[in-house]
């Protein structure tokens, strides 16, 4: 298609439906995959939301659009971008990072560096093992975290609701000691954190990465506002997603492999019939696996110092190579033969190169796909884990097992 001749877009007041339309203005029209499938929209609804794993631990909300307030870990509060959580956020702290002893906040939350900090403000105590809460039991004037409006308990979050409290209980059955759990859930995953504007155009991208797949149901006439409301934001250029292995010959493809993506796999349960890491693995059962076999992929992982849900970002790709990928950036072939670092075999005849690496020596590709991944790295000798952190392991293996 000619980029010139697609249909002009509106934008008052950022406003993305064609020129001339009749109605309420629209940013964030969904109108522009309307042309698509049910369950590819559901498909599209599903990546614009955040789902952390073990989220109730956590006091996480899961299963919310990514524009919500966010939980920051205290570890991380330092390097997190916190203005650029412009629906909010929340710091979690553990009782031993916040008491000094039973009763006695941390000099450093009172007129040290981190007096910013204030539970019940902008902060909350998240206890999650019964030795925490013994030890370091909440203030006599501190509240459980609960939702308010107008005054008045709420169960949802939503306009005029506050969050009110100050610490919440996720303590598991442990020997003979009752599970804890009190308080309502304070915010989503951090690092699946995207706002308004930019979870709209990830999913314009992946709406017209699912047009381009092997197979796919639709023509490119049908993508037309999707296609506009993409170049308008110079989010169409294919060369660029060529160079990135989002696309390949016109084709969507899986970043990490760089085989095409079937439109059939954006569906299908996953079933590592192609997993060369679970050849010896049983079988596995049709229906039995939550995963399809192709999902959303992050070529650069999500990660707490920096928002990485960005439409340049996204991409579909396998569950299997997800998995392998893990928090990993995912370089192109392309991006590695710029850099010239290339790897070999040392023979009695002489060097034998066979493929790119990354110069991190994080990943290496040959020249027809294959790709090898660093699994880990080296280290160190460690110190010994704090008899605090062997008591929370505990306990949370016990909290899995239930």
């Amino acid at each position: 298609m000619i980029l010139s001749s697609l249909p002009k877009l509106c934008g008052t007041d950022g406003c993305r439906l064609f020129s001339g339309h009749s109605g309420e203005h629209n940013p964030y029209p969904t109108s522009a995959w309307s042309f698509m499938e049910e369950k590819d929209k559901n498909k599209l609804d599903k990546a614009g939301f955040a789902t952390p794993r073990g989220g109730a631990k956590g006091a996480y909300q899961n299963h919310v659009v990514r524009s919500n307030r966010v939980i920051i870990p205290y570890e991380r509060w330092s390097s997190a971008p916190l203005q650029e959580y412009k629906d909010g956020y929340v710091i979690r702290l553990y009782p031993e990072q916040y008491f000094e002893s039973a009763g006695v906040p941390k000099l450093s939350f009172i007129t040290g560096k981190e007096s910013s900090i204030v539970v019940g403000q902008n902060a909350f105590v998240l206890y999650r093992t019964h030795r925490g809460l013994e030890s370091f039991p909440p203030l006599q004037t501190w509240s459980v975290c609960h939702l308010e409006k107008n005054g008045k308990p709420s169960k949802k979050r939503g306009r005029d609701v506050r969050d009110v409290g100050h610490y919440v209980l996720r303590i598991p059955k442990l020997g003979g000691k009752k599970e804890r759990k009190e308080g309502a859930v304070q915010g989503m995953f951090a690092p699946e954190y995207a706002d308004q504007e930019t979870n709209y155009l990830c999913k314009c991208v992946l709406a017209w990465l699912i047009t381009q797949t092997v197979g796919s149901p639709y023509v490119t006439t049908q993508a037309e506002h999707l296609q506009a409301i993409l170049h308008q934001e110079n989010l169409l250029d294919v060369s660029n997603y060529e160079y990135k292995g989002v696309i390949r010959h016109g084709l969507s493809t899986c970043p990490l492999c760089l085989r095409f993506i079937g439109y059939q796999e954006l569906h299908a349960s996953a079933t590592y019939e192609d997993d060369l890491s679970s050849g010896n693995a049983a079988g596995q059962v049709e229906g039995a696996i939550r995963s399809t076999i192709v999902n959303l992929f992050h070529i650069e992982p999500l990660v707490y110092d920096q928002i990485t849900h960005i439409p340049s970002n996204v991409a579909w790709g396998h569950h299997s190579c997800n998995t392998r990928l893990g928090q990993r950036r995912c370089r192109s072939l392309a991006e590695l033969i710029e850099l010239d670092l290339k790897v070999g075999i040392i023979r009695p005849e002489g060097i034998e190169t066979f493929g790119w690496i990354s110069d991190d020596h994080g990943i290496i590709r040959s020249p027809l796909g294959s790709v090898w991944i660093r699994i880990s790295e080296d280290k160190a000798e460690d110190a010994p884990p704090q008899q605090a952190d062997l008591d929370e392991e505990l306990e949370d293996e016990d909290d899995e097992d239930l």
